[in-house]
């Protein structure tokens, strides 16, 4: 699967036996984090209260608030709707008691995130209530098990800046090259077959140099293309 990110950088050419020129410019402000693998729906049982945990991975602010809105939604009858969310983008932290006593519910969800190093996420527990009080303390550790639960199923993958290239190769060394882009953590995302092949992919920023010791060694003179920076996956961390 192609990684998913947005195109942040420049034109710059690879000079031969250096680093990539550009990437300390280009991936300025660039650090790996972990998120959420993928959204899920996790149940808790607990002295007959139900408690509903949704979890999704977003981007921005506005995502987020659409996911609370949704689900609350979807759960106009719960006699909570409790979430938590944070975010890269302006370091932004969000969360909700939900009608629950103040500090026992949503602070609790928000805490789980943070306690994984979790960001970019957003966390809603819709709660429906089964009769039995469960006091502040175990309101507290139920949101926090609830959301946790959601999250061990989402799994946490981590996001690791790398570089976007484009190559060009003869046949033989394009062999070779497939080799050395699969044990350096690359991804190819769009091959052209002609008179040569021209590969653009992705590399972790740390694998650099690397790659820059491998084309001197197999294909001297090839010259990748810096198309710019995103974001790609690294690796499912829980």
């Amino acid at each position: 699967m192609i990684p998913v990110g947005v195109w942040t950088g420049s034109t710059a050419v690879l000079a031969k036996n250096k680093r990539i020129n550009g990437p300390d410019r280009v991936l300025a402000g660039m650090n790996a984090y972990k998120t959420l693998a993928k959204s899920v729906c996790a149940e808790y049982l607990l002295k007959r209260s139900r408690f509903l945990c949704y979890t999704k991975p977003v981007s921005n602010e506005e995502s987020a608030a659409a996911f609370v809105k949704e689900i609350s939604a979807k759960h106009w009858d719960a006699r909570h709707n409790v979430w938590a969310y944070t975010l890269r983008e302006g370091q932004r932290a969000r969360y909700s008691d939900g009608g629950e006593p103040q500090g026992t519910a949503g602070l609790p969800v928000l805490e789980a995130l943070r306690s994984r190093g979790v960001t970019d996420a957003v966390v809603v527990v819709a709660r429906y209530f089964g009769g039995i009080l469960l006091g502040a303390s175990g309101l507290t550790r139920a949101y926090a098990h609830s959301a946790g639960l959601g999250m061990e199923e989402s799994g946490i993958m981590l996001m690791q800046p790398c570089v976007c290239l484009r190559l060009t190769l003869t046949y033989p060394q394009y062999a070779h090259f497939e080799r050395i882009l699969e044990n350096l953590g690359g991804v190819a995302a769009d091959t052209s077959f002609a008179e040569n092949v021209t590969v653009t992919f992705d590399l972790p920023d740390a694998a650099q140099d690397k790659l820059l010791q491998a084309l001197a060694e197999f294909a001297a003179g090839a010259k990748p293309e810096m198309l710019g920076s995103r974001f790609m996956q690294g690796g499912k961390q829980a």
